[in-house]
């Protein structure tokens, strides 16, 4: 019996890995500077509600949450090759979590389209302690035409 743990389209190769690691402190500090303004640089429409939600019952935890997404968006930007430059920027990819808590990645306009024409599936995974946060991007290449896919 198996277990899909990620929609893929098959056979995939890999395209890109990223990785980032951040310390809460610095996260911290930023946002003791600028407030929300740094938040919302940072979150997108879909990543905003849950900061709000994680702050307000634990600050800590609200920080956590920020810097988890922090991560995963420059794990993104190597995994993709870009750095943070256009198409790619802090709002217009996201990590939203599944019903089952997985991450996965969310990509707006412009930048879905550039992804589209070029990768596959992307697969994010993120971890956080008290004082550091770690983001692992994982993206494929496209199928070959035709494909489907699997389940």
């Amino acid at each position: 019996m198996g277990l899909n743990v990620s929609r893929t389209v098959a056979p995939a190769a890999l395209a890109g890995i990223g990785t980032d690691i951040a310390r809460v402190d610095r996260i911290v500090a930023a946002y003791g500077r600028h407030g929300d303004r740094f938040a919302r640089r940072i979150l997108g429409e879909h990543e905003w509600p849950v900061f709000e939600r994680r702050k307000s019952r634990d600050l800590q935890r609200g920080m956590r949450y920020l810097a988890t997404r922090f991560a995963a968006k420059e794990a993104f930007s190597k995994a993709i090759g870009l750095g943070m430059h256009s198409p790619m920027s802090w709002r217009r990819m996201e990590v939203i979590n599944a019903p089952g808590g997985k991450p996965q990645v969310w990509l707006n306009e412009p930048l879905a389209s550039w992804y589209a024409a070029r990768f596959g599936a992307a697969h994010v995974s993120v971890s956080d302690e008290k004082d550091m946060v770690t983001a692992f991007v994982v993206v494929e290449t496209q199928s070959a035409p035709g494909q489907q896919e699997s389940s």
